[in-house]
């Protein structure tokens, strides 16, 4: 994947776990219950490298052929130093 600054330029390619988010609420309505618990259809959790700042502003992600929109992003710390990114994001629809 790659993020997608805020001039139109991309980052070179990295690796970080994305998994979809599965509530045991109905904090999201329309979303699928699954064997495994309730799918929310389009939001994922997102674990990546420090060195990719999800929080900045204007800044989403890109696969190959998915585009996300960062719901919320937080660094995770201990004292200064950053360890990794914690992000909720969201597939955008209707992007190519």
């Amino acid at each position: 994947m790659s993020l997608c600054l805020p001039d139109n330029t991309e980052t070179p390619e990295f690796f970080a776990f994305i998994q979809p988010l599965r509530y045991k609420n109905k904090m999201y309505l329309g979303g699928i219950n699954t064997p495994i618990g309730f799918n929310s259809q389009g939001y994922f959790l997102y674990i990546g490298p420090p060195g990719k700042d999800l929080t900045a502003a204007g800044v989403s992600l890109k696969t190959e052929n998915v585009q996300y929109k960062i719901e919320r992003a937080e660094k995770v710390c201990r004292g200064e130093k950053v360890f990794y990114i914690w992000a909720i994001i969201r597939e955008m629809t209707g992007v190519d």
